[in-house]
């Protein structure tokens, strides 16, 4: 078995104070796959609303991780099949990404293949 080729990283981010998370997207074909992706990764509530909107407000406002001094680092990987299929919604999904990184949310787009 094959290290993870991202273990690096992650426990580099874990080291500086970063919880850290892998939002893995392959498979996902459409918005409602990408959501439920979204909600376990992050272990948003139930009544998470799996649009656009409450996908923003959610990344804006995760609560704090245990033994994070800094925030939440999340690694997403696998994204390339969902971006080739889907580039509406891939392009509003970077834009949500995008709008909600800041000081306690940091979004990485892995270059590689699957997680």
């Amino acid at each position: 078995m094959t290290a993870d080729p991202y273990d690096g990283l992650l426990a580099g981010a874990r080291a500086e104070g970063w919880a850290t998370q892998v939002l893995d997207l392959a498979g996902v074909t459409g918005k409602a796959a990408l959501m439920d992706r979204f909600a376990r990764a992050l272990h948003l509530p139930d009544w998470f609303g799996r649009n656009w909107d409450a996908l923003a407000d959610s990344l804006g406002d995760l609560p704090a991780r245990p033994g994070s001094d800094r925030g939440l680092l999340l690694l997403v990987t696998g994204w390339q099949g969902y971006a080739e299929t889907r580039p509406e919604e891939w392009a509003v999904a970077r834009e949500v990404m995008d709008a909600a990184t800041g000081p306690e949310l940091c979004v990485l787009l892995a270059l590689g293949g699957s997680h």
